[in-house]
């Protein structure tokens, strides 16, 4: 023992003389709240005890110094710290935005403070927001940074502000061997990562055996019993403020209901503290004579506080970090601390819609005592931390080195992989027909399958799974690399989910039909779904007429009618999925009726059902053919034989398609004065019979400030297909679909 005291002498004296003979290491600790300054102030007490190698510069900012929050700066003073700078850096509302405006306030005024101090290193604790400004600024100006806590992995913004000082900081002292493989694997250097404890557990494991009974007394009152009370510490979830308000509301009917003495402290300065205090007054809480609520409580006398309660409840992680070390039971609620390592003394409430889980959770914890729980430290953490800081090196360059793991560098290439098309699989699934086809990165259609669309939920879902399976087999005989399948289809659909909502009768089964799933399952590839309207605007964006437009429609004319809104470059779904059902505006009170249930509807005069019901009739009463024409006798009567004849001259036929023509014109007029695009697409079979008409309606309707808008024939041949195959090329492509 004597000679590797005399070892880690030499060294730390050699460390000494290389850093200068004379020069003391300058240690910047800044500390933001109560809470982390409970665990920087061991340190503190270290470093000041040893002068003759130290310099302390104590900094002072956050809630430290609101008055809400107890002052609690106070504290650090009575502890004889000279608090060199005090900086108010909390901007007021207790919101999202305070936070990041308390940040940056922190942000513009840290740089004059370091720059008079002139540390050799800042000591930063933990994962607030107000720590992430400390470490920015000392990382931007070149000042060494200690990460104490880092590693450690917990729920709401706390994980990604810890982990974002990890990158910042150039030494690292963590609690637990959890934490020191996290941090090995983010790539820090093992040889700057310290394995030391947490510098709280120094103070907690030799604080259970001092006076405690007056200090109860003093918070919860005089009739009150060692392991007869509650405390009870919760906060905000940054990431879920209304769920955790909600949790707390429902912990204060439980406790209410549990009708113990207990110890409320308020919550701290996150986004959604206001409204949790406002909870605590709804509910009388500061009144009621079960209760006493306090902003703060100094650390020592917490200690005491929580060592000798009955339970401790909340979110806090000094319940399932420090409190372990007494063996105390905790109830942890919610996810705020999800991910932790904690002790057998903790029982986990994730979630709870009424008081009757945390009521029983406080049955099954309250008055029990557990074994004590030495997870975050054994009470030596400051002497390994003040050991640590004497071997630091500043001669050593302050370039961060990341450790990353050794990549094989692959020199050889596969002339197959070279050759191969990136392409994608996208499915049609229309009122008629159910085609497939093999879609290259360029929009060529490299193989194509095709097929009737059963009429049944069961048989329509096999059909595809079976083409999509050929599909992507045939795709190596053709040297094309599937990256994803892509889905347009009739109805409305979640794209989201991959799910089809519903759809009209013109696809029957077809509501509530997950089509991700199983397509994914069975091909081992992503999986994009959208409808029908929509991905045929998507075709026109990326390889139609629709290529650069900032504002556009488009209009797809077929079995029936759909379409498709782009603004401002982006595909519109609505709120709920129903936008550009351009198929469905009425045009007509009284008009026929529409597969949809209304009537009027564009779909129920332009569509190809439409046209073929309105051939059915004149043909039911000899007035379809004209000479020229002739029918088999088996023959099903369509829309092109009502086209055929309005080219024959057959008035009757030509007065329909007129009609159809004016009732797309008159939605296209409407779209017009709703979103104002600059190019109307229409797409379809029916597009080169209707878009004179729809010129025309515009002329005699639409407002003079839209008559100069363009409406084009697409010049794409399957936009349906096209676009179902964009769905996944867009995404491949990195473009933000």
């Amino acid at each position: 023992e004597v000679y590797f005291k005399n070892l880690s002498k030499q060294k730390q004296k050699e460390v000494m003389e290389k850093n200068g003979n004379n020069h003391k290491l300058r240690v910047c600790v800044a500390t933001c709240n109560r809470a982390d300054y409970s665990k920087l102030a061991p340190i503190m007490f270290g470093i000041k005890a040893e002068p003759q190698f130290f310099e302390l510069d104590v900094v002072v900012l956050g809630s430290h110094l609101i008055d809400d929050y107890g002052n609690t700066y106070r504290m650090i003073e009575q502890d004889d710290f000279d608090i060199h700078t005090r900086l108010h850096t909390i901007v007021r509302g207790e919101d999202e935005a305070a936070m990041v405006e308390s940040v940056g306030l922190a942000l513009v005024k840290l740089p004059d403070v370091l720059n008079r101090l002139k540390p050799d290193i800042m000591i930063v604790h933990g994962d607030r927001f107000d720590a992430l400004a400390l470490a920015t600024s000392a990382a931007l100006m070149n000042i060494r940074i200690l990460h104490i806590e880092g590693g450690e992995v917990s729920g709401t913004i706390d994980d990604s502000i810890r982990h974002a000082i990890t990158k910042l900081a150039h030494y690292h002292v963590c609690c637990t061997r959890s934490a020191e493989q996290h941090l090995i694997a983010m790539c820090e250097d093992h040889d700057r990562i310290l394995l030391a404890g947490c510098p709280s557990y120094d103070k907690l494991l030799s604080a259970k055996n001092k006076d405690y009974m007056s200090i109860i007394s003093m918070w919860l009152g005089e009739d009150v019993k060692t392991r007869d009370y509650i405390v009870a510490l919760q906060h905000p979830v940054t990431t879920d403020i209304k769920h955790s308000i909600k949790m707390f509301e429902l912990t204060l009917d439980a406790l209410i209901s549990f009708n113990k003495r207990t110890l409320v402290l308020f919550p701290n300065v996150d986004a959604g503290s206001k409204e949790m205090v406002r909870v605590m007054r709804k509910k009388g809480i500061e009144h009621h004579p079960n209760f006493r609520a306090v902003k703060h409580v100094p650390f020592d006398q917490f200690i005491q506080l929580v060592a000798h309660a009955g339970c401790m409840i909340g979110n806090s992680s000094c319940g399932v970090r420090e409190v372990g070390a007494f063996g105390t039971p905790v109830i942890n609620l919610g996810t705020r601390q999800t991910g932790r390592e904690t002790g057998e003394n903790v029982l986990h409430v994730r979630d709870a819609d009424t008081q009757d889980k945390i009521l029983h959770a406080l049955q099954l914890q309250f008055g029990k005592q557990y074994p004590c729980s030495k997870i975050y430290g054994d009470g030596n953490a400051v002497p390994r931390i003040l050991k640590f800081l004497k071997s630091i090196d500043l001669k050593e360059p302050l370039q961060k080195k990341f450790c990353f793991p050794p990549v094989k560098d692959n020199i050889s290439q596969d002339i197959d992989h070279i050759l191969e098309t990136q392409s994608a699989l996208a499915v049609d699934l229309g009122g008629t027909n159910l085609r497939v086809a093999i879609v290259s990165m360029k929009g060529e259609i490299v193989k194509k399958y095709t097929q009737l669309n059963p009429k049944t939920y069961e048989d329509r879902l096999a059909l595809i799974l079976k083409m999509c399976v050929e599909a992507a087999s045939e795709a190596v005989n053709v040297n094309c690399r599937i990256l994803g399948v892509g889905i347009s289809t009739g109805g409305r659909v979640n794209p989201r989910e991959g799910i089809v909502l519903h759809s009209t009768k013109l696809i029957q089964e077809w509501s509530c039909v997950d089509l991700r799933t199983p397509i994914s399952d069975a091909l081992h590839l992503p999986v994009w779904v959208d409808n029908d309207g929509n991905c045929a605007a998507l075709a026109e964006r990326k390889f139609g007429h629709g290529k650069g437009i900032e504002n556009f429609v488009t209009l797809i004319t077929g079995t029936g009618i759909g379409g498709g809104i782009v603004h401002q470059h982006e595909l519109i779904h609505g709120s709920s999925f129903c936008a550009a059902e351009l198929g469905h505006i009425v045009v007509s009170l009284d008009g026929p009726e529409c597969l949809c249930g209304s009537q009027g509807c564009i779909e129920a005069y332009a569509s190809g059902i439409a046209l073929q019901r309105e051939a059915k009739k004149l043909h039911d009463d000899d007035l379809l053919l004209v000479e020229g024409m002739s029918m088999k006798e088996e023959e099903i009567v369509s829309a092109a034989h009502l086209i055929q004849a309005a080219k024959l001259g057959n008035t009757k036929a030509e007065s329909v398609l007129r009609t159809a023509g004016t009732a797309l014109g008159l939605g296209v007029v409407n779209i017009l004065h709703t979103v104002n695009p600059s190019l109307v697409i229409l797409s379809g079979v029916l597009a080169n019979h209707y878009v004179n008409a729809v010129k025309d309606v515009i002329n005699r309707q639409a407002l003079s400030s839209v008559k100069t808008v363009d409406v084009v024939v697409s010049n794409l041949a399957d936009p349906a297909l096209l676009g179902a195959a964009s769905l996944v090329l867009d995404y491949t492509t990195r473009r933000i679909y």
